[in-house]
């Protein structure tokens, strides 16, 4: 039985948190037959009660492909700096059709330094120019 609990603690998150983002760009390429593709480029800001990452803010950027059958997806990155001037950068992706995408920490400074951290986010549809996007993760 402590086997049991074990694994399904391994699954919990360990930082959660929400990233805002006002989008500062947003250019469209209709390529016909129902594809499009998307560049975006939005200002972030994390918010996060568990995490280093809380207050760490910047620039994200991706591209989103929308194929014939309406599925979307994308990837991308941000990079972001804290109160500190310590940085950090992440990749995103979305897998074709997802509600739900991974992120995973590529590099940064100061206490982002040699970190691995991964997880889950997903988007809070908005309309306009402000979107939030609800995240998980493992941060150690």
């Amino acid at each position: 039985m402590l086997l049991g609990i074990m694994s399904v603690s391994s699954w919990a998150d360990t930082c959660t948190g929400y990233d805002i983002l006002v989008a500062q760009s947003a250019e469209t390429i209709d390529l016909g037959k129902g594809l499009k593709q998307t560049s975006v480029k939005s200002q972030s800001i994390v918010m996060s009660n568990d995490s280093v990452y809380n207050l760490a803010t910047g620039e994200c950027s991706g591209t989103l492909l929308q194929t014939e059958d309406g599925k979307s997806q994308g990837s991308g990155y941000c990079a972001r700096r804290d109160k500190d001037g310590d940085t950090v950068s992440i990749a995103w992706t979305l897998a074709p059709g997802a509600d739900k995408g991974e992120w995973k920490s590529t590099g940064g400074t100061g206490k982002y330094a040699g970190k691995h951290d991964s997880g889950w986010f997903q988007n809070v549809p908005l309309d306009g120019k402000v979107s939030v996007t609800k995240w998980g993760g493992d941060c150690h």
